[in-house]
């Protein structure tokens, strides 16, 4: 694993992975609701010069059943040429798969044949447990000094505090848990960080018993679900900062902080207010020697016939956005905002973080609307634009179907399918337009469900740099 030149995916600044080749591959986690077929890493041709193009061209199996894979990561990324914890002559190489229902966590190995990733490492839930506290891991990323991977759950299964587990680069071997002092956080969900300012931001969604079987609606509406953001002392792994949007606003999940390192910000999207069914998006930033959050987005739900809605909507006769995800362009100027309940993919211009400007837009499925993609006009879509993932150079957009299977069957229960969507993006006066070339769906995912895409070479979502 070792090189004497920097992994030519690296780049010291954003300007300059913006720069970057396109990709040529996409990998995709592909996973079995039934649990009877074992979940898989799908692999699709992103090349429009290749005859294979918007097709799965690779597969790979993972060795067990029941994992559902969710998010996933690279094992090193740009930030490992940072001056502080340098790691230049790691590779991009190897994806780090975590179940988000065993807690197993698979290290697949991508530079024999791109193509074909193999499965090299298994890391059973009694290791994550035993060594560091944690079990259901989330999240991946590539740090400098490690991989970081959160878990919404404590040792053995247990309720809680999820938190951080710490990986090696090149051995994969669980380190330990990263916080020293964790103050007032219990529930986790996302972590990401401003490196070159010693910050590190967490989110919160629930314990494993108030995900497992989808959306509880007592604790909803009880506003027991994750409510809060996060921020600590990332040299020294200490709690700084607890900041509270407000317990009516419900699952505050994605982070996205700003690419530029000299940027105190980021976005969270938060999937539910339970006072309307609306649907939001935050900015955190400094204020003075603290941190504050504004919200900068708000979506409405949607009126809707309750005879259109699945059962645990008809009460409100309303469709709600439910934002799931959220992704930043590499150069800071657009964020995209996945609304997957009412099938709508949004384009803000948030060069002004503060006062964001919608300057696109495209309906994909949603809970009501199925509205179908342009290449198969007649074919209704169920579930909606969820996953979002942006190429380094802001020009394609890549969304997939699925959520979390719970909640795919709640708000879906006449089954979500399989579908991922690539959308070519005007980066001068902004805009959203489907690529009718590009649309691998149904059987093409063997009867497998799509969530996280990652692609060859880097993503908006994977890395993070230290020059400006």
């Amino acid at each position: 694993m070792t090189r004497w030149t920097p992994d030519p995916t690296f780049y010291p600044s954003p300007s300059q992975a913006a720069t970057a080749p396109a990709e040529k591959l996409a990998y995709v986690a592909a996973f079995d609701r039934s649990a009877s077929r074992p979940d898989a890493i799908a692999v699709l041709d992103t090349d429009p010069d290749s005859p294979d193009y918007g097709r799965v061209v690779g597969w790979t199996d993972l060795p067990h059943l029941g994992d559902e894979v969710h998010h996933f990561g690279w094992n090193a990324c740009s930030n490992a040429l940072c001056p502080t914890a340098p790691h230049p002559h790691v590779e991009r190489r190897y994806l780090i798969v975590p179940g988000l229902r065993s807690s197993r966590i698979h290290v697949l190995d991508t530079k024999p044949d791109p193509r074909q990733p193999q499965v090299v490492k298994v890391i059973g839930p009694e290791e994550l447990s035993k060594r560091a506290g944690y079990s259901r891991p989330h999240t991946v990323h590539c740090g400098p000094d490690g991989i970081y991977l959160s878990a919404l759950g404590g040792a053995d299964g247990a309720e809680g505090p999820g938190g951080i587990a710490i990986l090696d680069h090149t051995t994969f071997d669980v380190r330990g848990a990263w916080e020293a002092d964790r103050g007032p956080q219990f529930l986790a969900y996302d972590v990401w960080w401003h490196l070159t300012q010693d910050v590190l931001v967490t989110s919160e969604w629930g314990t494993p018993s108030m995900i497992e079987d989808g959306i509880i609606g007592e604790l909803l509406l009880g506003r027991r679900y994750g409510h809060a953001i996060h921020f600590w002392d990332l040299a020294r792994r200490r709690h700084v900062q607890r900041v509270d949007l407000g317990d009516q606003y419900q699952m505050p999940l994605e982070l996205r902080p700003a690419h530029d390192p000299r940027k105190s910000y980021g976005f969270v999207g938060v999937v539910i207010s339970v006072e309307d069914l609306s649907a939001s998006v935050w900015l955190w930033h400094r204020d003075g020697d603290a941190w504050a959050v504004t919200k900068v987005i708000d979506i409405p739900a949607e009126p809707a016939d309750p005879a259109d809605l699945p059962d645990l909507l008809k009460p409100f006769g309303a469709v709600p956005p439910l934002v799931t995800d959220i992704d930043l362009s590499v150069d800071d100027r657009f964020l995209y905002v996945s609304c997957w309940g009412t099938g709508e993919l949004r384009q803000y211009d948030v060069s002004d973080p503060l006062h964001p400007v919608q300057t696109g837009s495209v309906h994909l499925g949603g809970i009501v609307r199925r509205t179908a993609h342009p290449s198969a006009p007649d074919e209704a879509l169920a579930g909606g634009p969820q996953m979002v993932e942006v190429s380094r150079d802001g020009r394609r957009v890549y969304v997939s179907n699925s959520l979390y299977g719970a909640w795919d069957d709640q708000f879906y229960p006449d089954g979500v399918g399989a579908w991922l969507a690539k959308l070519d993006v005007d980066v001068e006066a902004g805009g959203l337009t489907p690529d009718e070339r590009f649309f691998p769906h149904g059987e093409e995912f063997r009867g497998r469900r799509v969530h996280q895409t990652r692609l060859q070479g880097g993503d908006a979502s994977s890395d993070s740099y230290c020059f400006p």
